[in-house]
This record gives structure tokens, C-alpha cells and sequence, in this order.
């Protein structure tokens, strides 16, 4: 693998770039990964509380653990990383898209304008009856769990175990990685589907891929470049 600075600076004069992110990037900002050693709250997993059938059985332990998260949030600053994607799509207007799979906004905060979420936002809440769909940026959230003007409960507009990936921002991403000239692969494990999957669309439409990650991945195999290291130290270097 060419790792060279002339051979890197490609990446920057492609036509089209996206940049896929995940959980580590915000690792870097001390928000908890689900997989990683922080990544459980009480005595229970993430996947015990982020899901319909949780919320079903109780809504305020769900909202409970949401609130947590948005205060860990809400108290977290972008990281060169994040900064670095967004000087990125500044210099490559028109040219760039940024593909998450992260629902803490730390992107938006940084700077970065054209962002497909895969996973939905946080500081989102949608209505269970009335499909009503809205900011809330309320820390600490009260009251618990919170209900829309309608009377139903609010629920967090992010997508649980168990539920399908948005039809809207599926399509985009799928989109921007069949387009993309470069592949942008960053402080995700990879393993996570069918958002993974996105890295093989890209390949095998002619992009070039890169990964940027302090572990191996299973992209590393798809990878033209694979950089060991933390994306907020990596990412600003490549500018």
C-alpha cells in the first residue's frame, strides 16, 4: 500500500468524495462507544435499551439511558477529526459527502453542512402517534419520559436494533458510493450492516478506498491505503 504524501493528496483532487464515520471518530471526544469498555450504563447493554420492544416495556429506563447519552453529548467539543472533514468539504464544495453512522451531531458542530445520517440524530425526537418529527436540544430532558402535544409519547428519531435504516438516507448513501472516486473509511469497525456494506458498493464501482483506523477492519481488504492511527490525528494531516 502507497502510503506516500504525493500519492495521498489524491484523495483531495478527486471529483467525488465520501467519508463514512463511525463511533470511534466521537470516541476521540469522549462519547462511549456501544462495543467499547464504557459502552454499558447500569447493570444494562445498549441493546437491552435501544430497541421498540424496550421501549414498549418501559419508556422512561429508555429515555432514562437517552438522557444520559445527550448530557455526555451535549458536554463533548468536535475533535480535529470532525474539524478536518468539514475543512474538507469545504475545500471540495459540490464534491463531498459525508456519510455517519453516529447520532451525537458533533458533525454538524464542526461544520459540516452535507451529511446523510444513516442512523438518525439525537437531538431529533419523533412522535409514536402523530409521526411528528422535531429538534429537542433540552438537557437534562424533563419531564421523563416526554410526551408531544398530541398526548403520545416521544421517542428518540434514531434507528434501534431491530429497525430498518431511513428509505431516504439509505438511498443517498448508496448513491454517493457508487458515484464516489475516493472512499473515505473512518474510526468504524466495519462490521455493522448493511451500513459495511457501503464500503464493497463503493469498490466495486472503481473507488478508491481508504481506512483510517487505529485497529484492522474488514475493509482493510478493500482498502488502497489503510492509516493506523486516530482519525483527529491522521485527518488533519492529509489537509
Amino acid at each position: 500500500m502507497d502510503n506516500s504524501p504525493g500519492t495521498l493528496r489524491t484523495i483531495l483532487e478527486a471529483a467525488r468524495i465520501v467519508a463514512f464515520t463511525g463511533a470511534g471518530i466521537s470516541a476521540e471526544s469522549g462519547i462511549p462507544t456501544f462495543r467499547g469498555p464504557n459502552g454499558l450504563w447500569r447493570s444494562f447493554s445498549p441493546e437491552k435499551l435501544a430497541s421498540p420492544e424496550a421501549f414498549a416495556d418501559d419508556p422512561r429506563l429508555v429515555w432514562e439511558w437517552y438522557d444520559w447519552r445527550r448530557q455526555i453529548i451535549h458536554k463533548a467539543q468536535p475533535n480535529p477529526g470532525h474539524r478536518a472533514l468539514a475543512e474538507m468539504e469545504g475545500r471540495a464544495v459540490g464534491r463531498f459527502t459525508l456519510v455517519t453512522q453516529n447520532v451525537d451531531g458533533l458533525h454538524d458542530r464542526a461544520g459540516s453542512r452535507n451529511i446523510v445520517k444513516l442512523h438518525g440524530d439525537i437531538w431529533q425526537v419523533r412522535c409514536t402517534a402523530c409521526a411528528v418529527q422535531e429538534q429537542n436540544d433540552q438537557v437534562p430532558m424533563d419531564p421523563l419520559p416526554p410526551r408531544c402535544r398530541c398526548g403520545a409519547l416521544l421517542r428518540p428519531a434514531v434507528v434501534w436494533f431491530g429497525e430498518a435504516l431511513p428509505a431516504d438516507a439509505w438511498g443517498r448513501a448508496l448513491e454517493a458510493a457508487a458515484q464516489a472516486q475516493v472512499f473515505l473509511v473512518i474510526g468504524t469497525s466495519a462490521t455493522v450492516y448493511p451500513a459495511a456494506g457501503l464500503v464493497q458498493v463503493a469498490r466495486k464501482s472503481g473507488a478508491r478506498v481508504a481506512v483510517v483506523n487505529p485497529d484492522p477492519t474488514p475493509a482493510d481488504q478493500l482498502a488502497e491505503w489503510v492509516l493506523r492511527g486516530a482519525a483527529g490525528d491522521i485527518l488533519p494531516r492529509l489537509l
